[in-house]
């Protein structure tokens, strides 16, 4: 298959405790033909999870790291995973776009990302930021298949109506 028939495959780094926004995100994404690996959906039963985690992140074209209380102060496996990111990023040329932190909430952002703009899901136009990275990465490695999200009047990116 052809780049331009590839469509962008994007790793979904999360903490266990954040996977119901991780999911919603999952789902938006995909609805806008990106194809985020996400372990709820991509590890099948049988398989080591401790290899198939760090084959799908590092065989990615881009990176969310997702963010939250929970994932920034958590110890475990999330930390391992960031740290995986952070080592592929460091084969990206100077410029590109391949690591993007997203606040799903206010929260710090770890001093190992902060050289990276974040993007807050959380305020007007938070999704419509992560699109915009994600078809720049697109554009970068020569894939197109990227849909800038319709205007539907959605101001925040949240799974339950009305929170902030």
């Amino acid at each position: 298959m052809s780049n331009e028939q590839r469509l962008l495959k994007v790793f979904l780094c999360h903490s266990s405790a954040d996977k119901p926004k991780v999911r919603e995100l999952y789902r938006y994404l995909k609805k806008r033909r990106i194809k985020p690996w996400f372990d709820e959906v991509d590890l099948l039963g049988g398989q080591d999870w401790q290899v198939e985690i760090p084959k799908a992140l590092l065989t990615s074209d881009a990176i969310i790291i997702c963010l939250t209380r929970n994932s920034v102060d958590k110890e475990g496996y999330i930390q391992k995973e960031i740290k995986y990111a952070l080592d592929k990023a460091l084969e990206i040329p100077e410029g590109g776009v391949f690591l993007i932190p997203v606040r799903f909430e206010d929260c710090e952002v770890p001093f190992s990302l902060r050289r990276y703009q974040w993007v807050d899901l959380f305020k007007e136009a938070g999704r419509e930021k992560v699109i915009k990275a994600l078809k720049l990465r697109a554009s970068q490695i020569e894939l197109m298949h990227v849909e800038l999200p319709k205007k539907d009047g959605t101001k925040n990116f949240s799974p339950k109506e009305g929170e902030h």
